[in-house]
């Protein structure tokens, strides 16, 4: 049975830095799509950051600001955040496929952030970001 575990949120001024850490038990790492989600009161989830094997995938609103990386030696999934706005304040959710997730357009492909792609999902991690 795959577990993911979400942590590192916290409440924290603009313009700080947050890491999150996600924690995998019963998933192989490697090359399958994982991924970072957020929801914010009153909208749907939305796909914030994604990597399939060394390809990575940005929200346009993060672009610049966060990093999504894994260590498949310890099976945990990051996302590194800074300069941090009140709008990314939102539950954050990890969530891993069973194999790679890409869209392709443009002769290019993307690691997917489309929610329909993911397999598995964390029970999130808050980040309340305050001006």
């Amino acid at each position: 049975q795959v577990q993911l575990v979400e942590s590192g949120g916290g409440s924290v001024q603009a313009g700080e830095s947050l890491r999150l850490s996600c924690v995998a038990s019963g998933y192989t790492f490697g090359r399958s799509s994982m991924g970072w989600f957020r929801q914010a009161p009153g909208t749907e989830r939305e796909g914030v950051a994604s990597i399939t094997g060394g390809s990575t995938s940005y929200a346009d609103s993060v672009k610049g600001r966060f990093t999504i990386s894994r260590d498949n030696s310890k099976n945990i999934l990051y996302l590194q955040m800074n300069s941090l706005k009140p709008e990314d304040t939102a539950m954050y959710y990890c969530a891993a496929a069973d194999g790679l997730r890409t869209n392709c357009r443009g002769g290019q492909c993307f690691s997917s952030l489309k929610e329909i792609d993911f397999d598995h999902w964390g029970q999130g991690t808050q980040v309340t970001v305050s001006s």
